[in-house]
Parts: C-alpha cells; structure tokens; sequence
C-alpha cells in the first residue's frame, strides 16, 4: 500500500484550483442511466470512487469514452464568472441492458447503492448489493427503500441483496426525514426514479446540499420538471422520457475546506508577516459554514465569485463547533476541525449530530501529541502548543485527510498510511499541497523496497 511522507511544519502559501465534487459527481453518473440520448459530464474528478461508479455503470451496459480535457469554461452556478471544464467523460446508455450490481463493486463504494431508482425508473428492474464504503457508523438504506416502495416498487432483500422490480412508477408523497436528518443518497435515488414516475412526486425532508442541487440541475437538462431544489420540499412531476445533455459538475466543497485548513494549520510557521493560501474555482457560497467557522476561530478569510483565500499566522482559537446536516458545518470536515482545532490555545469542542460515532481518527491524532477525548459523540480537544511527527493510520476517507493535516503542522517527519482512502475521495492532494510548499512525498511498495534494497548493500556497492 502507498503511504506520505511528511516532513513539517513547514507554512503553505500560494494558490491552487480545486477539482469537481466527489460527492456531486457519484450521484449524477449514476442518474445518466435515465438519459435516452449520449451525456457529457466535465470536471468529473478522476477518483478511486469515481472509477468504482464508472466500472458499475459499464456493467450495466453503459458506453464510456475515455477520459478527454474540456478546455471552455463553464459558468459557475449561481455566479457570473466561470471555472474551467477539467476533465470529461461521454457516456451513453441503451435502453435494455444488464440489470444487477456485482457485489465486489457495491463493497468497495456506498453510492453505487444510487443506480437502484434510475434502474427502476428506466429498466424497470434493478439488483443492487447492501451498500459498503467507510466505516463511519450505521447508515441505514430504509428509508430509500421505503421510498421507492410509495413509487411503486417491489422489492425484497435476498442473500445481501435488494431485489427490485416496477412496471411504470407512480408518484406520490415521500418523507425522507432520518432520525439524524435528511438521507442525502436516499434523496438522490428518489429524485432520479421520480423523474419517470407517472404523476407528481413531492419529497418531503429533502436533502437540499449542493451537490443535490447539481444532481437535480443534472436532471433538469435531461428534460426533467422539478421545483424546490436546495430547500425541504422537492417537487417532481414525470416525463415520458429523458434526452441527453452536458453538464458541468459543481466544485468539491470538501476539497476546498481541507485545503483551507491546511492552510490554517500551518499558517504560524509562515516566515513572514502572513501566509496566504488562495483557491481558485470554487463556489463560495457552497462553503458558507465553513468560513464561518473559521472566520470564528481567528482567521482571515476573502473571496470573490469564484475564489477563496485563507490567511493566517498564529494558533486558532479554541471553539464549540457541531457537524450537521446542510446548512451546517458539514461532517465531512469534521475530522478536519478536530485537527486544526488540536493546536488551539484552550478547550474546544467538536460535536458530530450526523455520524456520533465518526471519530476513529482520534486515536491516530493522539500519536502525534494532541490531547483529545471522545464521549456520546463529541471530541473534547485541549489545544497544544505543537504536535509532534508520527506514524498513523487512516481509518476512512476523511480521517485521512485528517492525519494528513496534523502531519503538516508537526515538528519532524510522519509517515501516513491507509491513504488508499483518501485516493477515494481527493484528486492529486499531495500534488496540490506540494505546490503549496508542503513537504510531502507518496511512497509507493516498489519505491520503498528499492529504498530498502540500496540501505541493505555495502556502501562500496551502493555508490
């Protein structure tokens, strides 16, 4: 397995573009299975995430170009500048085709659990493992299949699987409302089957995060009639059938927000009067709660229409933060926080209302010398003056993120491991921090054992 090699704390400055989202992107490829006609997506991020969906989707008969560059801009949702297309992928979908999810597919990744509507609503069958993905406590799939139920749907599980079948779906009234919140991977599966439902579907509870509302602008190209995206109530009311389009994917708010705060870890190491990091190609609006999190604890924050900058020279300020659902700090960045928040002068607490039980990267912060605890969901942080360099392991997909940061700001040399979870989720984030002028270098099985191999000759050998 690959591995970083950190050597800090070393202050990050200058600018960087963020990749399109992750968290967008899944569901929107997933959703292309209802597109009669060829689709073009652009700023797909190429992830090992990504990479899972699009093995899925070719499994279930689609046709996918290779990777290609889209050198126009689009322009930024909302806005009036524009971002660029980065890399696209044409994709297209026959009618008939195969039906079922391999299970080694639906292991490695829980959004591949989002091709079950469009498959229903268009194939009118659909055979989709138990969802897998990072282990970040229990995420139930009920309420998508009651969902999907009110559509019209039968369905059973079988040996670990959802067996689903429908003649044409039927609309009808659907409340999403969990018991941490709204589902936001349920909201997706029955956004996209209700778009092929006979009548009008109105989802009560909706997930209204950014990356549904790029989910259902997607949809909305490809000839869809819906109302009330980005708020609690989503209306949707069935067409016959859906054309292609081109679309470009929004970008990676939680790209963005961990490069901010790797820009804020180590900004009190910055050789002059400031160390200013600035991302380009970012909807700030998206990262509303973010900045304001971070404006909360000492630092400066500016942005335009489509760029953010963090600046920063000295240690945050000790906070009570609490991950929630949209529009509230997100819980992808709560592993984050909790490191940022480690080097504090005082007390913090950091709170996860959506996954209480997400916070297996303590354990790791810890060996580099924070002091953190953990109970009913809440991590209670008494920020130190530095951290020391260590080697850990990552857990999941955010955590890694985690460690990665912790490691920039400590003294000496860390090694972080398991960081195949973070290939999952952030597209060339060594490469980024790198021209930040972080000292971080990817160490791969065949390096290290050629390392290994040159220490173990005599030295009259080893030249």
């Amino acid at each position: 397995m690959d591995c970083f090699r950190i050597d800090g704390p070393v202050a990050l400055s200058g600018s960087v573009p963020v990749a399109g989202s992750k968290n967008a992107a899944l569901p929107i490829l997933a959703a292309s299975l209802l597109a009669e006609e060829p689709v073009e997506l652009r700023r797909i991020p190429q992830l090992g995430d990504v990479r899972v969906m699009l093995r899925v989707l070719e499994c279930l008969g689609a046709e996918i170009s290779p990777w290609y560059h889209a050198a126009d801009s689009t322009p930024v949702p909302g806005g009036s500048a524009s971002m660029p297309g980065g890399s696209a992928l044409a994709l297209s979908v026959p009618d008939d085709g195969p039906c079922e999810v391999p299970a080694r597919l639906a292991r490695a990744m829980r959004a591949s659990f989002c091709v079950l509507g469009p498959l229903l609503a268009r194939r009118g069958r659909g055979v989709v493992p138990l969802p897998g993905g990072c282990r970040i406590g229990p995420r139930p799939i009920d309420l998508h299949l009651a969902g999907l139920a009110a559509l019209g749907a039968e369905l059973s599980v079988e040996r670990d699987r959802v067996v689903a079948s429908a003649g044409r779906l039927r609309g009808a009234t659907i409340d999403l409302t969990g018991p941490r919140g709204s589902t936001v991977t349920g909201t997706a599966n029955i956004l996209s089957a209700a778009t092929r439902a006979r009548g009008k579907t109105v989802i009560l509870g909706a997930a209204c995060e950014p990356e549904i509302v790029d989910l259902g602008r997607f949809l909305v190209s490809l000839g869809a009639r819906i109302e009330g995206l980005g708020s609690r109530v989503i209306e949707v009311t069935g067409v016959d059938g859906l054309g292609g389009t081109r679309h470009t994917v929004i970008p990676d708010r939680i790209e963005a927000a961990t490069l901010l705060l790797a820009g804020a870890i180590t900004g009190r190491w910055a050789s002059s009067a400031e160390s200013t990091v600035r991302l380009t190609g970012v909807s700030p609006g998206d990262l509303a709660p973010v900045l304001a999190a971070l404006r909360g604890i000492g630092f400066d924050i500016a942005e335009g229409v489509d760029w953010v900058a963090i600046r920063s020279a000295g240690r945050p300020l000790p906070a009570q933060l609490a991950a929630e659902p949209h529009p509230g700090l997100p819980t992808d960045v709560q592993a984050q926080f909790t490191a940022l928040l480690a080097l504090a002068v005082g007390r913090s607490t950091v709170r996860d209302d959506v996954f209480p039980e997400r916070f297996r990267h303590v354990a790791q912060l810890r060996r580099f010398g924070a002091s953190i605890t953990v109970q009913a969901g809440t991590a209670t942080i008494d920020g130190r003056h530095a951290l020391r360099g260590a080697t850990v392991v990552a857990s999941d997909l955010r955590a890694s993120s985690a460690l990665v940061l912790a490691a920039l700001a400590a003294g000496g040399r860390s090694t972080v491991r398991g960081i195949h979870h973070l290939d999952r989720g952030y597209e060339l984030l060594d490469a980024k921090l790198r021209s930040l002028g972080a000292r971080i270098e990817r160490v791969t099985q065949e390096t290290a054992g050629r390392r290994a191999a040159r220490l173990a000759l005599p030295a009259a050998v080893a030249g």
